[in-house]
């Protein structure tokens, strides 16, 4: 059964906080393994932070997830400046794409998005987005501990 949710929230760095607890609901409750839902919480938390902080003047941003047995998909987005496609080609496909330094506050979330990642893609028209992609071949089955795959309603719940 696939899951779909989408969620608008002012570009206020609180909301970052918002969407990992509500997505960390979803995929956990969805019997994840815990390094998948880990990853996928980091990546989409860069990405939500980028969005928030390069998003003017849009005063809201996008997220909205796709759960389906053996991937997840996230996308976010919003109607402020996109970022310039070609600078980040030519820095995130190099293989030697050089670190920040140690002082540097930021320039690390895209290394991490692709690091955690199986794919990181991005789109500027209309909205520019993050497109985020993890194949979830490696998690292991649900455990005996989590509530039954039969009952979305019950395995979905944010109580």
């Amino acid at each position: 059964m696939d899951t779909v949710f989408s969620i608008s929230l002012p570009r206020q760095a609180y909301t970052v906080a918002v969407v990992r607890d509500i997505l960390g609901a979803l995929l956990s409750r969805s019997g994840l393994c815990r390094e998948c839902v880990d990853d996928i919480l980091l990546a989409a938390s860069e990405a939500c932070a980028n969005a928030v902080e390069h998003g003017a003047p849009s005063p809201d941003y996008e997220v909205e997830v796709e759960l389906a047995p053996g991937w997840c998909e996230l996308q976010i987005s919003h109607t402020g400046r996109a970022p310039d496609t070609a600078a980040l080609v030519q820095r995130f496909t190099s293989e030697h794409t050089p670190l920040p330094g140690l002082e540097a506050e930021s320039g690390r979330g895209i290394l991490l998005m692709r690091y955690l990642m199986d794919e990181v893609d991005f789109s500027g028209e209309p909205r520019t987005t993050v497109i985020l992609r993890k194949r979830l071949t490696a998690c292991d089955p649900a455990s005996g501990d989590t509530l039954p795959r039969s009952d979305p309603a019950a395995r979905f719940a944010l109580l």
